[in-house]
């Protein structure tokens, strides 16, 4: 396919690249998208999912954002899928310089990217909000009521919630890393989450790439636009 040649051209000819993604990489690998018609936004809850996993509800009503939060936002069985394992080998070839991500599954370090900038944190890490004492996910899914550590406090985990600010830190590694890229390439993600997809703005590269089933705002000033499953897409390119 003639875009599938583009694109190939466009990596090889490209020594420094960002991957800018969002949950449609993950969606191949069985974990729903919040926003697709049949992701979580679709579904029927006594709150909205929205409403749940923002950080008043976190704060008062406890043990009901770990009910949905353990059925709905943790999938530890889930595995890298080709996007994630063709971005790995990418970095590993020193083409690919960081993976901005706006998913929470830990699959990119699970593929094997080691320059990995989490937007929104990841499901993997959870910190007592009293001691600060570390606990893996598995803690997490396998209790029961509202987590809590040994010193009595409740268990959090280390992922942004609505009304939650962004790491600062973080924000200036994405920025500074796309303001560097010769390439960026915007993949399974929608771009309607702010702040994090206006980070792309700062993007003064030659080849900008976006690969999503459907459309977004950076289209319009894209050299490439691909409507199609980003897996099927970096399955068929080579390092």
């Amino acid at each position: 396919m003639e875009y599938l040649t583009k694109l190939q051209n466009i990596i090889d000819q490209s020594n420094n690249i960002v991957f800018f993604g969002g949950a449609g990489v993950s969606t191949e690998s069985g974990i729903p998208d919040f926003r697709s018609q049949d992701g979580l936004y679709a579904q029927k809850y006594a709150y909205p999912p929205e409403q749940i996993v923002s950080h008043t509800f976190f704060a008062y009503r406890t043990k009901e954002f770990f009910d949905f939060y353990r059925d709905k936002m943790l999938y530890p069985a889930a595995k890298p899928n080709p996007a994630h394992i063709f971005l790995a080998k990418l970095e590993q070839a020193g083409k690919l310089k960081a993976v901005i991500t706006q998913n929470i599954d830990g699959l990119h370090q699970a593929a094997g990217s080691k320059n990995v900038l989490e937007l929104h944190g990841s499901v993997l890490r959870n910190y007592c909000t009293r001691c600060g004492k570390f606990y893996p996910v598995e803690y997490i899914k396998n209790s029961a009521g509202v987590p809590k550590c040994g010193c009595g406090g409740v268990i959090k985990p280390d992922v942004v919630l609505y009304e939650e600010s962004l790491d600062g830190d973080i924000i200036n590694a994405a920025i500074r890393a796309i303001s560097e890229a010769d390439a960026l390439i915007i993949g399974g993600t929608s771009l309607v989450v702010y702040p994090a997809a206006g980070f792309i703005n700062f993007f003064r590269g030659r080849h900008l790439v976006v690969i999503n089933k459907s459309a977004t705002s950076a289209d319009k000033t894209a050299e490439l636009v691909i409507n199609d499953s980003i897996g099927k897409v970096f399955s068929s390119l080579k390092v």
